[in-house]
């Protein structure tokens, strides 16, 4: 019976040495591009509203397939009815607003439908999304966003958008966490 001996050369220990040590600096070079971000957006959360002239509109179906073509993800979703007070707590940061007793009276007309949404930047990507806030406006200038599709006017803009990655937190608790009394679930479907 023969016996063969192999035995590593210098040259092709050094050979499968720097292989080794070649792949390990790639791959760890990969991650830690990967971990730091490099740059890239960050995946966030935000909270969209479809208000009462959306939903009365029967723009529902048409605002959730422009949110999923976009590529967000819906969290969760409901339908509720916002009492008086709800509403004026939900947009407190506008009370000395000459518009914010009108605000409150049509936020609380119809129920909304709330949503969470998750996407690289999201709260920047829905805002840019839904245009600019007098949806009259948005018909000029942004017409392919949402509020040019089914709103009317400022306040009559068929949708809301959180304006920070803070605003946005505080209004996702404000209406999965710790719903206020005056805050009705009509229906409650979490995705």
């Amino acid at each position: 019976m023969l016996q063969m001996t192999v035995r590593p050369t210098p040259f092709l220990a050094r050979s499968m040495l720097f292989r080794f040590f070649f792949f390990f600096f790639f791959f760890f070079v990969l991650s830690v591009a990967r971990s730091s971000g490099g740059g890239e957006a960050k995946s966030e959360r935000t909270l969209a509203i479809i208000k009462p002239d959306g939903l009365f509109g029967n723009h529902t179906d048409a605002v959730k397939k422009i949110i999923l073509e976009s590529g967000f993800r819906i969290l969760k979703e409901k339908i509720v009815q916002l009492d008086q007070e709800s509403a004026a707590s939900f947009y407190a940061e506008h009370s000395a607003r000459s518009f914010f007793h009108s605000l409150v009276q049509y936020m609380t007309s119809g129920p909304v439908l709330v949503m969470v949404l998750e996407k690289d930047d999201a709260v920047s990507s829905w805002r840019t999304l839904i245009g600019p806030t007098d949806a009259s406006k948005a018909k000029i200038t942004h017409p392919q966003s949402i509020r040019a599709m089914c709103g009317t006017d400022a306040e009559k803009n068929c949708v809301h958008g959180s304006d920070s990655p803070q605003s946005a937190q505080r209004e996702i608790s404000f209406f999965f966490d710790s719903m206020p009394s005056g805050v009705q679930a009509i229906e409650h479907d979490e995705l």
